[in-house]
Formats: C-alpha cells, structure tokens, sequence
C-alpha cells in the first residue's frame, strides 16, 4: 500500500542526486553532445509533423467557436496563445517522453542488466554524474529548441487554416495577437519546455537504472517511465499555468 509513497520518495531522492551531480566536474562534454544530438534526430521530425495538426486544429476549434460569438477578430491571439502556453511546450514534452525518454530508459536498463553500472561503481565513477546528468541536460536543451519550433510551425499552420478555411483575414489574425499577446507569455512557454525535459529525462534514467529482471524488466521499465512522465507533465503543466495566470495579469485586463 505504501510502495507509490516509496516510489516517489526514491525518485525525488534520485532528482536530488542529479542536481548535485550537475555541479560536479569532470563535466561531460562529449557525452553530452552526443546524446543531444541523439535526441534531437529522434524528435525533431516527428515534432514537426505534430506542429502542423496542433496548429491547425486549435485554430480550427477556437475559429469557430469565437464565430458563435461574433468575435472573429480575437481568433489570432486565442490561436497563438494556445499554441505558444500550452500545445508548444506539452507537444514537446510528449515527444521528448516518448522518443528521447524511452531511449534513455532503455540504455540505462540494459547497462543496468548487463551491470555496467555496478561496474562503474566499483570503479569509483559515480553513474548519476558520468550518466544521467549528461542526458538530462540535454534533454531539457533539445525541449527547448523544440518548443521554439513547435510555436512558429503551429503558429503558422494555424494562421493559413484560419486564413484559408475560416475566411479570415492576415490583418486581424496579426492585429489580435499583438493587441493580447506579451513577452512573459512566450517565456514561460520555454520555461515549461525546460522543466518538462528535465522531469521527463530525470523519470527515465530512474526508471533505467532501477531496471530489473532481465530484457522484460527493461521493457517495463520504459512503458512504466512514458506513462509516469506523461502523468507528472500534465500535473506540473497546470500548476505552472495556474501561477502564471496569478502572477502575469493579463494585457488587455
């Protein structure tokens, strides 16, 4: 009955270890190039086509749900702002889950098996900081970049759908997003990107390295770390939200 109260105990101990890990040195630079561009060659693409649907269904829903209202000119910044606060950094993050997070979970794991990582121990090195801190921190590099990719491609999909479909015009599309929009707005879109990669690299390598009972146990340890991850994402996305919305009020309020 107590194991989930466990579980989250040892993975916040295991975050803990990674953030003292980031201010050890040696630093490791080569690791970190190289699974950055690991993961930004399995996501990149698939985050690109995401991009395009994200944009234009929310342009398409929000376009005619503002029609109903008479409201047509408002559709540029509903649109943006959806895709910049909240469809850019949670279609990262999923992606970033799902393609990058699975990767890591399953190096870790199957280091673990093989025991690799004992091996290291044993060695003196400790795992966490030649490891997981490399991969973490390239994660949350990669989420960011891909958010700023995810924002100007949904951007622009939603703009020729609303423009092409609904029968709008490009002068209110941009005229309505810059009346309503500002800069914290696309800031904390990065900022959750940021620790979006961070939770979604930090559940995987834990899910990894705490991999057990030969390749099945790798394989759950990856489905496990992609449904927590997707969990703890949705969670902490609302609570950024809810901050965000007390402490920046809004700039046409």
């Amino acid at each position: 009955m107590l194991a989930p109260v466990g579980t989250v105990g040892s993975l916040f101990a295991f975050g803990l270890d990674v953030g003292r890990g980031l201010f050890r040195r040696p630093f490791q630079t080569r690791e970190f190039i190289q699974q950055a561009w690991f993961i930004a060659s399995v996501t990149i693409v698939p985050t690109a086509l995401v991009a395009i649907p994200f944009g234009a269904v929310i342009a398409l829903q929000v376009g005619g749900l503002i029609k109903q209202f008479g409201a047509q000119s408002f559709t540029g910044s509903a649109s943006v702002l959806a895709v910049i606060q909240q469809a850019g950094p949670i279609a990262t993050a999923l992606l970033i889950a799902g393609a990058g997070g699975s990767a890591i979970a399953a190096d870790l794991g199957a280091r673990k098996i093989r025991e690799e990582l004992d091996a290291l121990m044993v060695l003196g090195i400790d795992p966490i900081q030649r490891l997981v801190v490399p991969r973490v921190l390239a994660c949350m590099l990669v989420a960011v970049f891909l958010n700023g990719m995810v924002s100007v491609v949904g951007v622009a999909g939603g703009y020729v759908f609303n423009v092409l479909l609904q029968g709008g015009t490009p002068g209110s599309y941009l005229a309505s997003f810059a009346a309503l929009a500002q800069l914290p707005d696309v800031w904390v879109g990065m900022v959750k990107a940021l620790i979006f990669g961070l939770i979604a690299a930090v559940v995987a390598a834990y899910k990894g390295m705490n991999a057990g009972g030969g390749p099945k146990g790798v394989g759950d340890a990856v489905n496990e770390s992609v449904v927590i991850t997707f969990l703890l994402l949705f969670l902490v996305n609302f609570v950024l939200s809810a901050i965000y919305l007390q402490i920046v009020p809004a700039k046409g309020g």
